[in-house]
């Protein structure tokens, strides 16, 4: 059977202590305890002594892998060498469309190290690299060259995302200054973390609003100042993370039913939304080449009505009347602007 992507970065690591002159004879925990810091961090035991086993024996007998790794067991010295001082499997690279799926894996990831809560996995990043001999070359290029990644802007309140994090896990009421768009004013709540969620590279924070007893939704940019308390809370039994956005678009909270909405697209704008559906509940009604007709069950939301305005003169609403008259009165609200 193939190897995995972490059984090939275990391998490199294992041949790294094997070749390390520094420290020889690594024994099977000194090898298990160096897979999971390089790829894991210290502190856990997410790779087992069985996993290392299975591992030394790939390396030694594996067809696929070829390796047919000299690695033997020294009782004298209690640990693991190569009875060839000059093998390693380093001399062995990865093949080319190993190395091409692990540079877009890196490259993905690295999109994520100004977010301080992923900024604990810069170093791992950084290992992995290492340990699969993926820097670029020469002949092969940068990554870049050929793909470009999103550079989105850094939203404010990322700061908040670790606390609050550990505050929803842990169930810790939390307290903090909010000032929100519209009045501008400084108000301060008490609520119970329930969910971080993001949206158009903003984060918000979905929490059980003590005053008002109902949940609610905070922009995590909005929040001026952010304590943990030491009261615990149980979570409301009727709150489901996957039920409460099941009919949404966007972020905001309303109370409102879904409703289904007809839209009427032109062909082109139609045809790219068939290939990246606006919602799950997406059903083509018709199409052609000039028009193309979808239906959504979601919930009238200002994302949802942003969305449609988005496309301009390429789409028109044909139900429910209550939404055919919102955008229109948006539309003339925007006409008038120019007037």
């Amino acid at each position: 059977m193939p190897a995995n992507k972490y059984a090939l970065l275990r391998y490199r690591i294992i041949d790294r202590c094997l070749k390390n002159t520094a420290k020889m004879y690594p024994s099977r925990e000194d090898l298990r305890a160096a897979c999971e810091e390089a790829l894991y961090g210290s502190g856990g035991d997410a790779i087992s002594l069985s996993t290392i086993d299975k591992d030394i024996w790939a390396m030694k007998n594996e067809g696929e892998l070829g390796y047919y790794a000299p690695i033997a067991y020294n009782r004298q010295h209690g640990g693991y060498h190569y009875t060839d001082p000059d093998y390693s499997i380093s001399d062995m690279s990865l093949g080319d469309e190993d190395l091409q799926a692990l540079r877009f894996a890196v490259a993905t990831l690295d999109q994520f190290r100004h977010v301080p809560l992923f900024k604990q996995y810069e170093s791992a990043i950084e290992k992995i690299i290492s340990r699969v001999n993926i820097s670029p070359n020469p002949e092969d290029g940068d990554l870049e060259k050929y793909i470009q990644f999103e550079k989105s802007t850094v939203s404010g309140g990322i700061e908040f995302l670790g606390p609050l994090l550990d505050a929803i896990k842990n169930r810790t009421i939390v307290r903090f200054n909010y000032r929100k768009f519209q009045d501008n004013v400084e108000k301060s709540y008490n609520v119970h973390p329930y969910l971080l969620k993001e949206y158009n590279n903003r984060w918000y924070l979905i929490a059980w609003n003590t005053e008002r007893q109902s949940v609610a939704t905070f922009g995590l940019e909005r929040i001026l100042s952010l304590e943990i308390q030491s009261e615990k809370f149980k979570v409301n039994t009727h709150f489901d993370a996957d039920l409460f956005f099941k009919h949404s678009i966007g972020i905001t909270e309303t109370q409102h039913e879904p409703v289904r909405i007809v839209l009427s697209f032109s062909g082109y704008t139609g045809r790219f939304l068939i290939t990246q559906p606006i919602h799950p509940s997406q059903k083509v009604l018709s199409q052609d080449d000039l028009r193309v007709d979808l239906e959504l069950y979601v919930l009238p939301t200002e994302e949802l009505y942003n969305f449609i305005l988005g496309f301009g003169p390429n789409v028109r609403v044909e139900s429910p009347e209550s939404v055919v008259l919102e955008v229109k009165s948006r539309l003339q609200k925007t006409v008038h602007l120019y007037a």
